[in-house]
C-alpha cells in the first residue's frame, strides 16, 4: 500500500469519526454539503473553476436563508480529491451519499448545468455583430440547472428538480443574489449570463428552503413552475 493510499484512508477515517452525521444535526437545521457543479453545455463563460464557484455561490445563498448548516467547502473538497467520486459527473447516488457522509453532511446537493442560451440583437437602429453591439440592443440569457439532493443515510435521491433562470434586457426574472462574485465568474457579474446565473442560484436556494425546511404550502408554486417548464419543453417537440 503506497503512502497516498495510506494518507487517503487516514483522512477519510478522520472525517468519518470527527464529523458523523448524527452529531452534525443542530437545532433541527439540515446539514448540507454542495458538490462542485458540472457542465453539459458549450457556454463560453464556463472555465476551469466555474463548477467550484457555482457551488460556493449556492452554499452562500443557502447559508443566508438561515435554514441550513452548510459544510465548509474545504472539507467537501478534501473528500472529493481523495475519493474522486464526482470526476465524471455521473457518480451513483450511493457513492455521492458516501462522499457527503464522510464530509459530515446529512444531504449532498449536486448541480449540473444542462442548458444555456444567450441572445443579443439590435433594437431601435442599433447594430450587433460578432458579439459586439453598438446603439440600442436587447440582451437575454437562459440557463437550466438540474439539481439532485442525496440523503447520505439512505443513499437515495430525496429531491430532484430542473431550475431555470432567465434575464431579459436590464433585469432578471427572479430574485436578487445576495452573495459576492469571485473566481472565473467575476467577469460575468453584469452580463446576461451573470444575471441568469444569479436568478438560477436564488431559485435553487428558495426551492431547497421550501421543500426541505419550510414545507408551508410553498411547494405549490414550484410544482406549478415545473409543470409550465415541462409543458414548454414538450411543446417544442413536433411529432408527425
Amino acid at each position: 500500500m503506497n503512502q497516498r493510499i495510506k494518507y487517503g484512508s487516514a483522512l477519510l477515517l478522520a472525517l468519518a469519526v470527527a464529523s458523523p452525521v448524527a452529531l452534525a444535526q443542530d437545532g433541527g437545521k439540515p446539514v448540507i454539503a454542495v458538490a462542485e457543479f458540472k457542465n453539459e453545455t458549450s457556454a463560453g463563460w464556463w472555465g476551469a473553476s466555474v463548477g467550484s464557484d457555482l457551488a460556493g455561490m449556492l452554499s452562500n445563498e443557502m447559508s443566508n436563508t438561515g435554514s441550513f448548516r452548510m459544510v465548509e467547502r474545504s472539507k467537501i473538497q478534501n473528500v472529493l480529491e481523495e475519493q474522486n467520486l464526482m470526476a465524471s459527473g455521473r457518480a451513483k447516488a450511493s457513492n455521492a451519499a458516501q462522499m457527503g457522509k464522510l464530509a459530515g453532511a446529512q444531504y449532498l446537493v449536486m448541480g449540473t448545468v444542462t442548458s444555456y442560451e444567450e441572445n443579443t440583437k439590435s433594437t431601435g437602429g442599433g447594430l450587433s455583430f460578432g458579439g459586439i453591439s453598438v446603439g440600442g440592443k436587447s440582451e437575454s440569457a437562459y440557463i437550466a440547472i438540474d439539481i439532485r439532493v442525496v440523503d447520505t443515510t439512505t443513499g437515495e435521491i430525496s429531491y430532484s428538480r430542473t431550475i431555470e433562470g432567465t434575464s431579459k434586457g436590464s433585469g432578471m426574472s427572479v430574485g436578487v443574489y445576495r452573495g459576492g462574485w469571485g473566481g472565473s465568474l467575476a467577469s460575468q457579474q453584469n452580463t446576461p449570463a451573470g444575471k441568469a446565473i444569479r436568478a438560477a442560484v436564488v431559485m435553487v436556494s428558495d426551492y431547497l428552503d421550501c421543500v426541505m425546511v419550510r414545507q408551508d404550502g410553498c411547494e405549490a408554486k414550484f410544482n406549478a413552475q415545473e409543470q409550465r417548464r415541462r409543458e414548454k419543453t414538450s411543446g417544442a417537440l413536433k411529432l408527425d
